[in-house]
């Protein structure tokens, strides 16, 4: 790998951290990039998953330090997390990308619509929500259906978890986002400890693509604390935007 290649992998890896930290879609940047500098698919996605879960979780911390996180559904999701995205990651050669690609694609468009038409969603919190049915509704969707997405393939796995948490639980934006940390962090432990057992994770290159991930990250999350919901809100609408674009771009071209 020649130097102009690492430089923009370390670059790339720095966006992911923000882009994660924020509204979640890192990989969008980060695997592409890996791609493109030759890495196999399957090494790509491991790597990406090593660097991301640093990033990752060095957001969540900041998030804890500074404002509150939805412990009795996060810590729960993440532990459900850490199995459900491990699970996924088996499962991975056995799903074709091709099939998953519309879906995500749909959903993906459809979220856009709903943040879009809805402008209200997730400015302010609804504590009226927040029902022992729809706590144990949250833990599921998002500890075991959005895990174990986030292990077969991940693309929009932040996002999806922001919106579970704004919908169905009620959580502004800021909120959700630091409350999505926890279980994002669980699911690409559960993912790394599958692709590192099966030898896939470049560590050294991994390592450099770790700590500027945190880098970005730690830029990304005080940007989100001290800007708000408003702008949480528009990042996720642009990287929705560019999630479904790139997506398509793989599954026409």
């Amino acid at each position: 790998m020649s130097l102009e290649q690492l430089v923009v992998l370390l670059a790339a890896a720095a966006g992911a951290g923000w882009i994660d930290a924020v509204v979640g879609g890192g990989g969008l940047v980060q695997l592409p990039a890996l791609m493109v500098a030759g890495v196999p698919p399957v090494q790509a996605m491991a790597t990406n998953k090593f660097a991301s879960i640093f990033g990752t979780a060095s957001a969540a911390v900041t998030y804890a330090r500074t404002t509150k996180v939805d412990k009795q559904v996060a810590l729960p999701a993440g532990a459900l997390a850490v199995l459900s995205a491990g699970l996924g990651a088996s499962a991975a050669a056995a799903i074709s990308a091709n099939v998953l690609r519309p879906v995500v694609m749909v959903i993906l468009v459809a979220v856009a619509a709903f943040v879009t038409l809805r402008p209200s969603l997730g400015a302010i919190p609804h504590p009226h929500l927040r029902t022992r049915a729809r706590i144990i509704t949250t833990i599921t969707v998002t500890g075991v259906a959005i895990a174990f997405y986030d292990g077969i393939m991940g693309p929009g796995t932040g996002t999806f978890l922001i919106i579970a948490f704004t919908t169905i639980l009620g959580l502004d934006f800021v909120h959700a986002s630091a409350t999505s940390k926890i279980i994002n962090t669980g699911t690409n432990l559960g993912a790394l400890v599958v692709f590192g057992l099966q030898g896939h994770v470049m560590w050294t290159l991994g390592l450099g693509m770790a700590v500027c991930n945190i880098a970005g990250a730690q830029i990304g999350a005080r940007m989100a604390l001290k800007r708000g919901t408003s702008f949480v809100r528009i990042v996720l609408v642009c990287v929705v935007l560019a999630m479904v674009t790139r997506l398509a771009w793989l599954q026409f071209v």
